[in-house]
């Protein structure tokens, strides 16, 4: 029995296991991995403390603080949550935890291109982070998919790493900045294929060939690459919870102030389940901002499980574990 499982490891979960863990809460976070979409930040150059840092390692600064303060730290994807006697009920993959409070922080996850191929071949030579598995494809053939900063960023640091970079776009022009636009035009290694969609990944143990549709012509042709990469946009998942919690048209999960979230369709506060960061319906996307909710629910979280009513402001550094 916990006294919160925190569902996501990135900016908000893991703050939330910092605070409740130095608030002498036994803690428990659930996460497919560390860092969430920070990992595709290769220079975070806004977050306070620190002038310039990658994403994947101010994510592992986190994590070690969080084991530090007491968090424990499960790999793996929840499929429910439920509450069964004034208690939750989290199932994974592999086992079932309970907790006598949530907090939900799992924010956004890459959107895929749903074609022959993909889910099977994640892991081996499919990929949604071009900042975390670039690096495995040195003098290489790769694909990237997409028309956005991610997948323009991700063609200029493939230019510098893979032998060749085909990079895929369903329109004519690519919807990032134009500076990022021009300088990949720029690189003689990369190959633009626009106005073309992708319709099957093929392979055997791994990548092997990508079948590419012309929108203009309806013509197919397969390009050989060792692997690909989704750079299409991120979307909250929700759906696991929608029966619990309320979520807005954007499927994003509806929050107050102290990061309680609500019974579905309701106005009514649901005790005991608390959100933050990119999954909430807070307006600004940033892991600072996500740090601070974090804090926010892990703070609230120790107020339920204690039974304390007032929320007064309360110095973190003066508390003492028991």
């Amino acid at each position: 029995m916990y006294d919160v499982i925190i569902v996501g490891g990135a900016g908000a979960g893991l703050t939330a296991g910092i605070y409740a863990a130095r608030r002498a809460l036994k803690s428990l976070i659930i996460t497919k991995n560390v860092g969430g979409q920070a990992l595709e930040t290769d220079k975070v150059e806004n977050y306070p403390g620190y002038f310039k840092i990658s994403g994947s390692k101010l994510m592992k600064n986190f994590q070690k603080q969080a084991i530090k303060s007491g968090s424990e730290i499960v790999f793996g994807g929840v499929n429910e949550i439920k509450e069964e006697n004034k208690e939750f009920v989290v199932k994974t993959d592999n086992a079932k935890y309970r907790s006598k409070s949530i907090i939900l922080a799992f924010g956004k996850t890459p959107k895929s291109l749903d074609v022959e191929g993909e889910s099977k071949f994640v892991g081996k030579g499919v990929s949604y982070c071009t900042t975390c598995d670039l690096p495995l494809y040195k003098n290489k053939t790769i694909a990237i998919v997409g028309g956005g900063n991610s997948a323009l960023e991700g063609a200029l640091y493939g230019s510098e790493i893979a032998k060749k970079v085909y990079l895929i776009h369903r329109r004519e022009e690519y919807r990032g900045f134009e500076c990022f636009t021009e300088q990949v035009k720029k690189k003689k290694n990369v190959e633009l294929v626009l106005n073309s969609v992708v319709e099957k990944i093929n392979g055997d143990e791994k990548v092997k060939s990508v079948v590419v549709k012309d929108l203009k012509t309806n013509k197919t042709k397969e390009l050989v690459i060792d692997g690909i990469f989704i750079e299409i946009g991120l979307e909250v998942k929700t759906d696991f919870v929608k029966d619990l919690v309320k979520v807005d048209e954007k499927g994003q999960i509806v929050i107050n102030n102290l990061c309680e979230a609500y019974y579905p369709n309701t106005d009514r506060i649901r005790p005991g389940i608390f959100a933050a960061g990119d999954v909430t319906n807070i307006p600004f996307k940033q892991i600072v901002v996500s740090a601070g909710e974090g804090c926010k629910a892990a703070l609230q979280a120790y107020n339920f499980v204690h039974g304390i009513k007032e929320t007064g402001v309360t110095a973190d550094w003066l508390h003492k574990k028991k």
